[in-house]
């Protein structure tokens, strides 16, 4: 993760998959390029999201078939960006 300005941080991928909410670890999600975190939020336990979705990915496609839109991620904390590997270079 690299820091951006403003305290956001970029994220490459393969570094999100590390916040999968197990262990102890935090847990974050990315959606249409934006990285949110979970880990203290009620309905993402050890990283999983009621059995539908899990941390450390890239959930966009799966918000699709979400019972809820993409307002809810407006009360989760957003902390970074997802990048490429060539955006980071």
């Amino acid at each position: 993760m690299v820091a951006l300005e403003g305290g956001l941080g970029k994220f490459k991928l393969e570094e999100l998959k590390l916040y999968n909410g197990r262990e102890g670890k935090p847990a974050y999600i990315a959606y249409k390029g934006k990285v949110y975190d979970v880990t203290d939020s009620a309905l993402w336990i050890d990283g999983d999201h009621q059995g539908q979705h899990e941390a450390g990915k890239d959930i966009t496609n799966e918000m699709k078939y979400a019972p809820h839109g993409e307002e809810m991620l407006e009360r989760i904390k957003l902390i970074g960006v997802l990048v490429s590997t060539s955006e980071e270079k």
